[in-house]
């Protein structure tokens, strides 16, 4: 029920973002003077047949407010229900859904560009809440994700700011025509923006990486709607469609900005549930830690024992004896350092249990050191 009304809730402000849209780019934003009222009608019972030109524009998105509006009180209720942190963000959701109307309304009353401003902006937060929140309650949200390196999280909380402050440039180039801004902000998300979306995607998570595939696509419908939308507006080059395409190229610029500011944020809130992957970490600190200390790690499993004795060998640290030595092969190489010592101190090592008397005494006479005397002889009687 909650996954079904965020879902409802988030496309109804898809339409209210195209609506406002449409507001702006036609100059309609005061075509409607007064507020909450409409003309002195309920905003509710104002008469259909007196919406035209800019009128239906700035009316229509009233009302689809308003709708949002319900909505959101619908969908708060049903978070209640299910407490915790989803609980705490439908009352957010309802805080902003109420200051968004009351800016809308002093828009018009107050004649203020810097609330036309903040409007916009905040219109883009409360979508990308939603987007949040549809996640949150999805079926497949509630599935562990892929583990995710610390510093891939760090950089896409990094690219979930710059990206709503290049939301943030995008109204002051509407309302105050700071074009310099939104160009620079436009470069650093290009450059930054697909590399996240590409290494989530390599992380194969459930959710993260459909989501990422959708980010590179909508990245790149938006790169070529910024061009258009400049080239409209900026110069004087001839637009196909003409005043239509002028109108429609920076609304649907708009609405793929939302639509990518609410996907980043769903990879954002899905990487802050992930496990971190402690591997790379763990690799490099046992990497710097042979390194310093000049001990190469475990051998691999792959090397053959000559390869290990080869690399052994080199760093002048002998590895371990394999073990896959027949038993006379073991006995070989313990005899080899006993006869290299006793060769130097001259003294053998002790005989072989295994030799006759008559083969410990031929030893003895060579070596110069006779053994422990023969066992006593019995006289004949």
């Amino acid at each position: 029920m909650a996954h079904r009304l965020a879902l409802s809730t988030l496309a109804a402000t898809c339409v209210l973002i195209v609506l406002g849209g449409l507001v702006t780019n036609t100059g309609a934003a005061l075509a409607v003077p007064d507020w909450p009222s409409t003309f002195g009608y309920n905003m509710v019972l104002f008469p259909w047949s007196r919406m035209v030109g800019g009128i239906l524009y700035e009316h229509s998105h009233r009302l689809m407010g308003a709708l949002v509006g319900l909505l959101t009180l619908a969908l708060a209720g049903a978070l209640w229900r299910a407490g915790g942190r989803l609980r705490r963000l439908g009352l957010v959701a309802v805080a902003v859904v109420l200051a968004q109307g009351v800016l809308g309304g002093l828009r018009v009353v107050l004649l203020e560009d810097t609330l036309a401003i903040i409007h916009g902006s905040l219109a883009q937060a409360f979508f990308a809440l939603l987007a949040a929140i549809a996640l949150l309650t999805a079926p497949r949200g509630r599935v562990a994700g892929a583990p995710v390196e610390p510093a891939l999280k760090g950089l896409v909380v990094v690219a979930t700011a710059l990206l709503y402050a290049q939301i943030v440039f995008g109204a002051l180039l509407t309302h105050a025509g700071r074009i310099d801004l939104h160009l620079a902000g436009a470069v650093l998300v290009f450059a930054m923006v697909p590399i996240v979306a590409a290494r989530l995607r390599r992380t194969g998570d459930a959710v993260a990486a459909p989501v990422s595939r959708l980010l590179l696509v909508l990245l790149g419908v938006q790169l070529l709607l910024g061009v258009g939308s400049f080239l409209a507006r900026f110069s004087s080059l001839w637009i196909p469609g003409e005043q239509i395409t002028v109108t429609l190229l920076p609304v649907a610029h708009r609405l793929v900005g939302s639509l990518i500011l609410g996907a980043i944020v769903v990879l954002a809130v899905r990487v802050s549930t992930a496990e971190t992957d402690p591997q790379p970490i763990d690799r490099a600190r046992r990497s710097h830690a042979a390194s310093i200390s000049g001990h190469t790690g475990s051998e691999p499993a792959s090397r053959t024992p000559l390869q290990r004795s080869h690399a052994a060998s080199l760093s002048g640290h002998p590895g371990p004896a394999p073990t896959s030595r027949t038993p006379l092969q073991q006995t070989r190489v313990d005899r080899a350092p006993r006869s290299h010592a006793a060769s130097i101190s001259g003294h053998p090592e002790s005989a072989p249990t295994s030799r006759t008397p008559l083969q410990q005494t031929h030893a003895a006479s060579i070596s110069g050191h006779p053994g422990s005397e023969p066992p006593a002889r019995h006289s004949l009687p």
